[in-house]
């Protein structure tokens, strides 16, 4: 499987953006998609993740009700959208593919190159 990211940039607080995550390879229907997140100094954290076969969705708690995480299946395209952005957003968002268990635990096996996101105050 090989993902590319797209869409970060430099935006002030309570602004919105929408990141892409393209995806390519074997197929998708038994993996979940998944975006987490590395702030600086900080570990990676886990932001959001949905199912290619019923879209069924989970959301940390820190993005819940302001970021929305859907897919496009005939572009094997996953989207983040962003909304409410605040400057504790700013980190570098990496999105993964794996079965649902490796997305859970934080060890998927595919990644997505990364995509900066930095929110102004």
């Amino acid at each position: 499987v090989q993902l590319q990211a797209f869409g970060g940039g430099l935006v002030q607080a309570g602004d919105s953006l929408r990141l892409s995550c393209a995806a390519s390879g074997r197929t998708l229907s038994m993996y979940y998609m998944a975006w987490f997140r590395q702030a600086p100094g900080k570990e990676r954290e886990f932001v959001a993740r949905i199912s290619w076969s019923d879209s069924s969705t989970n959301y940390a708690d820190s993005v819940k009700g302001r970021f929305i995480i859907s897919r496009d299946n005939a572009k094997n395209t996953v989207y983040l959208q962003m909304g409410s952005l605040k400057p504790e957003d700013t980190a570098v968002y990496y999105c993964a593919a794996d079965l649902y268990w490796k997305i859970v635990a934080g060890t998927p096996n595919y990644w997505g190159q990364g995509t900066q996101v930095t929110v102004s105050s």
